[in-house]
């Protein structure tokens, strides 16, 4: 479904991303983990078209989309839930939702129901300023917004950051059921014992380079991942 090859990405003489590979199968969840600053974030924001890489490829269904703009990629069916949410606060939470739909063509009402139906909440506040929901409920609008792209592969930026121990449960739950309803997912999750639960494959990131791979299960028992990410 996505694949990423021999990706290089520099801010200035700094050398962010370092020649990494690796793939998502339709169907899965893949996670990215790794501690604060290892190229987590970046690479996801090279995925969806935010950060321009130096070389490399990146692919979605057999088409390069490397050079191709991010709106092009939602087209296409990426869609990216950023970190720290990055709501509009002065929309409404239907407006919001709206945005998320604007490359569509036609009704959104069906992808609008079924947001409505996976996150209820947002049906009781669809005319509530996005700003003055709790972080919880802005996590929520912000994959709900993502949702009504219609993405083939959903993009997940740390989403259980700043949200309390209960409603990082809740996001990962909802994160299992969009994947079981048919969108492939790539996590990038400081939390690793929480992505590594969900996930069936994980990459481990270190200062920009790969350093560990495979079945998110086994990892889960390395002894290197227990040490560095478990508390093991």
């Amino acid at each position: 479904m996505l694949e990423v090859k021999d990706l290089n990405v520099h801010f200035g003489v700094i050398h962010a991303i370092k020649g990494i590979s690796f793939n998502i199968n339709e169907g899965e969840i893949v996670t990215l983990i790794g501690a604060n600053g290892a190229g987590k974030s970046t690479t996801l924001r090279s995925i969806s078209g935010l950060k321009k890489p130096t070389s490399g490829t990146i692919t979605l269904e057999g088409t390069d989309i490397t050079g191709t703009s991010p709106q092009n990629r939602v087209a296409r069916g990426l869609s990216q839930v950023p970190e720290g949410r990055r709501v509009f606060p002065e929309m409404t939470v239907q407006e919001n939702l709206d945005l998320g739909a604007f490359l569509r063509k036609g009704s959104n009402h069906a992808e609008e129901d079924a947001v409505f139906d996976r996150f209820p909440i947002l049906a009781e506040r669809r005319k509530q300023l996005a700003g003055t929901l709790s972080g919880g409920e802005q996590q929520m609008l912000a994959m709900g917004r993502a949702l009504m792209a219609k993405p083939k592969v959903l993009l997940l930026d740390e989403p259980s950051m700043g949200l309390a121990p209960l409603l990082v449960q809740e996001i990962f739950d909802i994160i299992v059921a969009i994947n079981a309803a048919g969108t492939t997912v790539l996590l990038v999750e400081q939390n690793a014992h929480m992505a590594l639960q969900i996930a069936h494959r994980a990459y481990v990131l270190e200062t920009g380079s790969i350093v560990l791979s495979g079945e998110a299960k086994e990892l889960a028992q390395a002894d290197e991942v227990k040490r560095a990410y478990l508390g093991g």
